[in-house]
């Protein structure tokens, strides 16, 4: 199992920040049953648990910044400790599985049905990941234009169903034909995305100062989704590759791990207006 995982996701792929790979357990032993999710909290190794998973692949790092103690007094330790003593393993595809092609970005481009895809961040020439279309993000063309009001209607749709929901930056009325998308956090692109000439651009955890200085920069109009439903979409992928590789079960958890569970929209000007 682990050798199939870095044979689709090489370690070498992941940025030098990242910690991925085997977290927990032993690569010899048999995996019959994976849990694929994105994050690695308590609500996620339950239900892994009791679906009777032997091995839990996840997206983002349990372990990312260095520890001194995996002790049970903190929620990580605990979740290191469960795993050990149900021995289920963790192992982890972060920034390795975002570069990869297919990749993170594929999958959350698939739900647009973007064509002539291309990366947006292409893996730098001479890294290990260099090469046949990888790199962080995607670009390609929607199946038919819509206004920035329609497709950020239509992200809401195809995504899955957060709190946060999506939210979009730019003339309502502007037609989008080419879409670059990045799952997870990707305002470090947004210089990348105007230099490609998309005409909008999706990804997660947006924010203030940036935002507003690229649209005022003539950048392309931007949607901000949670950070959760953009890499959601990659689990389908993953498990369909470990059954047709390894004829191993799998589960995909559904459960939202996104932080932010209420959302409530503003009233308009007239709503507030007070009534005579």
């Amino acid at each position: 199992m682990v050798a199939e995982l870095e044979r689709r996701y090489p370690p070498a792929w992941a940025e030098e920040w990242d910690r991925v790979g085997l977290v927990v357990g032993d690569p010899a032993t048999a995996v019959r049953r994976v849990a694929c999710v994105v994050d690695v909290v308590p609500e996620t190794v339950d239900e892994a648990l009791a679906a009777g998973a032997d091995m839990i692949v996840a997206h983002h790092p349990l372990l990312l910044r260095g520890v001194s103690s995996v002790a049970a007094t903190s929620f990580k330790g605990r979740i290191v400790h469960r795993l050990i003593k149900a021995d289920v393993a963790l192992h982890v595809a972060h920034t390795n599985a975002d570069t990869a092609n297919p990749g993170v970005s594929d999958a959350l481009a698939a739900r647009f049905g973007l064509t002539g895809l291309r990366p947006l961040h292409p893996a730098a020439p001479g890294s290990p990941a260099a090469g046949d279309g990888r790199g962080i993000g995607r670009i390609g063309e929607l199946p038919t234009p819509m206004t920035l009001a329609e497709l950020t209607r239509h992200a809401a749709a195809v995504l899955p169903v957060t709190a946060w929901g999506v939210r979009a930056a730019g003339d309502p009325d502007r037609t989008v034909r080419t879409l670059a998308v990045s799952g997870g956090s990707g305002d470090a692109f947004l210089a990348e995305a105007t230099a490609a000439g998309v005409d909008a651009f999706l990804t997660a955890d947006l924010r203030h100062h940036p935002a507003g200085e690229h649209l005022a920069a003539g950048g392309p109009a931007l949607l901000d989704a949670a950070h959760w439903a953009t890499e959601r979409p990659w689990l389908d992928d993953l498990a369909a590759h470990l059954r047709a590789a390894l004829g191993v079960e799998t589960i995909v958890s559904d459960l939202d791990t996104d932080p932010w569970t209420v959302h409530a929209a503003a009233p308009t000007v007239a709503e507030k207006e007070p009534r005579p």
